[in-house]
């Protein structure tokens, strides 16, 4: 893989590998900066009214960076944790309002709990001897009003922090830094693979459960989805009604054969929830899947919103491999050209469907049927 883009696969490999570390981990430093951040601040002011006024200060910023890394390392555990288990088990059955109720609650709970811990354990070990205040503490008032800063502070950097996670979370893991550096701007080549995923016989069910719980079935048709991306270092690239597009970087969908088992463990999956879905709709999702491979050119459009587009015959070719599955009566077709690649290192149980030409195309197209991979 070109040097460029290795940032993006081994943050989505150690994403992949280590969600709750990467998770927790993320917001821990966040936090860590933001208390520093304030710190320095409250520094350089308390270093301007003693100038202004010939008061003397005493206190080395080395000092103060410690404690509010403390403080922030306190936090950001405390509300990495809590955030990454309520959200894997609660918050994606509730609305956004409760949502942001919830983390609201949870956020002044730390909080009050940062500064408790501050108070009574921080203070004492580290300002008071900073500034020979041995037994000299700040009154009720004092605290009060370290309260209020903190609370407005913290209010408007949680608003920060949960917008760089939400952006982060749209476009990936590793995604966000480059494309903060500009290398979307202009168009960047790709090797990679897609896969096109369309839910079988989709308006037969949207006619059977009608349109509201019809894209009920759908959300969670994607949410189990989700769920298998992570092990084998997919990323969704659209949605688009009842499809969705899965993509890999060239070597990481090869590696250990992730972007032909990714189909296999999202059948299982549906599986594994079975009961769920006959349940609350009276069937099991079948999705139907084309998939290839090649090169693409990778771009930041819009004005409005923006995005990140990919351009090439390679997705022409994958949805169109997609479009034949009815065709032929299969549920997973790929090109002959990548399923050249994967059996040089895995066990496939194929079915060679011969050359076809997909629409729109001038050439034909070696089609596989892949029906079990070992």
């Amino acid at each position: 893989m070109p040097r460029k883009f290795e940032y993006t696969t081994l943050a989505h490999r150690y994403t992949a590998r280590f969600p709750l570390i990467t998770y927790v981990g993320t917001q821990v430093n966040f936090w860590i900066l933001a208390n520093i951040l304030l710190v320095v601040i409250v520094h350089l002011y308390g270093r301007i009214i003693s100038e202004m006024h010939a008061i003397p200060m005493d206190g080395e910023l080395g000092t103060f960076v410690l404690v509010a890394s403390i403080m922030g390392l306190v936090y950001g555990l405390g509300l990495g944790l809590t955030t990454y288990y309520l959200e894997q088990k609660v918050f994606r059955k509730l609305s956004s309002g409760k949502v942001l109720l919830y983390k609201t609650l949870i956020s002044l709970g730390l909080l009050l709990l940062v500064l408790t811990f501050l108070r009574l354990v921080l203070f004492d070990v580290f300002i008071s001897p900073m500034f020979n205040m041995a037994g000299v503490s700040f009154s009720d008032r004092s605290w009060d009003h370290l309260f209020q800063l903190f609370l407005i502070y913290y209010f408007f950097m949680t608003l920060v922090i949960s917008f760089i996670n939400q952006v982060n979370k749209k476009y990936g893991p590793g995604v966000l830094v480059p494309l903060l550096l500009g290398r979307y701007r202009t168009p960047q080549e790709e090797e990679r693979i897609f896969m096109f995923m369309d839910l079988k016989s989709s308006t037969l069910t949207a006619e059977r459960l009608g349109h509201l719980k019809y894209s009920a079935f759908i959300r969670d048709c994607f949410a189990d989805i989700n769920e298998v991306l992570y092990p084998f270092c997919a990323q969704v690239y659209q949605y688009v009604g009842d499809e969705i597009v899965i993509t890999w970087p060239e070597t990481e969908g090869l590696r250990n054969s992730f972007c032909i088992r990714f189909y296999f463990a999202v059948k299982a999956k549906f599986d594994e929830r079975a009961s769920y879905y006959q349940s609350n709709y009276g069937l099991l999702p079948m999705f139907k899947a084309g998939l290839h491979m090649g090169k693409v050119t990778a771009v930041e459009i819009g004005e409005v919103k923006k995005d990140i587009a990919y351009h090439g015959d390679t997705l022409n070719t994958a949805a169109r491999i997609q479009s034949v599955c009815n065709q032929f009566q299969k549920d997973f077709l790929a090109s002959e050209h990548l399923i050249n690649k994967v059996a040089a290192q895995s066990s496939l149980k194929t079915e060679h469907l011969g050359s076809v030409l997909l629409r729109g195309k001038a050439e034909r197209v070696g089609i596989v049927s892949v029906l079990e991979v070992y």
